[in-house]
């Protein structure tokens, strides 16, 4: 698959958690940090997601927000 996003980081999927629309899934990076994306359910089941899974974050960075209190 050919995606025109550059930002890609391997991981292992720590938790996913459903509800009825959306899922929250937790990726550990290799250094113990760790990015949480949220997708449709039927991403999540479409790709099978469970705990220990080796997988790919990738990041579209025009959507990256920062914020400084």
């Amino acid at each position: 698959m050919a995606l025109s996003a550059r930002n890609a980081v391997s991981g292992t999927v720590q938790s996913v958690k459903k509800d009825e629309i959306m899922a929250e899934v937790v990726i550990e990076l290799p250094d113990g940090q760790t990015i949480t994306s949220t997708i449709t359910r039927g991403s999540a089941d479409r790709l099978d997601l469970t705990e220990g899974d080796a997988v790919e974050a990738v990041i579209k960075a025009s959507e990256v927000m920062v914020n400084k209190d």
